[in-house]
């Protein structure tokens, strides 16, 4: 199938590793060129290197802290600048500390929103223009299976992320009549950083090796595996392509059937 994905400008945010490397990956694949962020200028200089040479196609890597308004600016801003405009974006963030709803301040709710949803309003507001002036475009945004499944011991990221869903519903709907899709990932136990350091922390706080813990996990997991980040990214870029041109206000589970709710 061809995804209509050579040629377009995709924005992707945190993308050095993980969640946001695998989606980069497979859209520069496809022939996209990709404009990827992280917070270690090493590790996205690293990672744009690493997908032009694998993938043929131009990359830009830009240092950005996605909590700041005027990085991100500056990011959008290159991006422009180099490829002319922006037809794809995929909102995506680290995750907030684990613990508790009731072992949090103020201080920390306060910044897990600006992580999570102040962060994801800013990279929409400054990338739809561009979009629109193209005369469309395509955006993700990736939470978490605990949107529709709170994971225990992560009440930040519970509460936090069903935000950036709704949002996700919203846009979809007030930016159709510019052709701009809007659509919703939740991505289940796939193999990150992110997930192995919450592994390690089940681990220590269980008394039980790591290993265990994973295990345990993997069991829970009806295809019995964890996923690969290359895996969501081709869902990613599915969604950014025109191969999903009727597709929008979608959220896709991407989770090896973890989520056990019917909706």
């Amino acid at each position: 199938m061809d995804l209509g994905l050579t040629g377009k400008v995709a924005m992707v945010a945190s993308a050095s590793k993980g969640l946001g490397y695998g989606v980069a990956r497979v859209l520069a694949g496809e022939g996209a060129f990709v404009s990827i962020a992280s917070r270690s200028p090493d590790g996205v200089a690293d990672a744009a290197a690493r997908i032009a040479r694998e993938a043929g196609t131009q990359t830009l890597a830009t240092p950005v802290d996605v909590q700041n308004g005027d990085q991100l600016t500056a990011w959008r801003d290159r991006t422009v600048e180099k490829f002319g405009g922006v037809d794809l974006l995929f909102v995506n963030t680290g995750g907030p500390p684990a613990g508790t709803a009731l072992s949090f301040d103020d201080a920390a709710w306060q910044a897990a929103f600006e992580l999570l949803v102040l962060s994801a309003v800013r990279m929409v507001r400054l990338t739809v223009p561009s979009m629109q002036a193209r005369g469309g475009g395509a955006i993700v945004l990736s939470t978490s299976s605990a949107v529709k499944e709170p994971i225990p011991n992560l009440a930040l990221s519970n509460v936090i992320r069903a935000s950036v869903a709704a949002m996700s519903k919203t846009l979809a709907n007030e930016l159709a009549a510019d052709g701009i899709r809007v659509n919703h990932l939740l991505p289940g136990r796939i193999d990150t950083d992110r997930v192995r350091h919450l592994d390690a922390i089940k681990s220590r706080n269980a008394g039980q090796p790591v290993e265990e813990i994973r295990a345990a996990f993997e069991k829970s997991v009806p295809l019995g595996r964890y996923g690969d980040p290359l895996e969501f990214g081709h869902a990613a870029a599915f969604l950014l392509s025109d191969a999903a041109r009727y597709i929008t206000g979608a959220s896709l589970q991407v989770d090896g059937g973890l989520i056990r709710s019917v909706m």
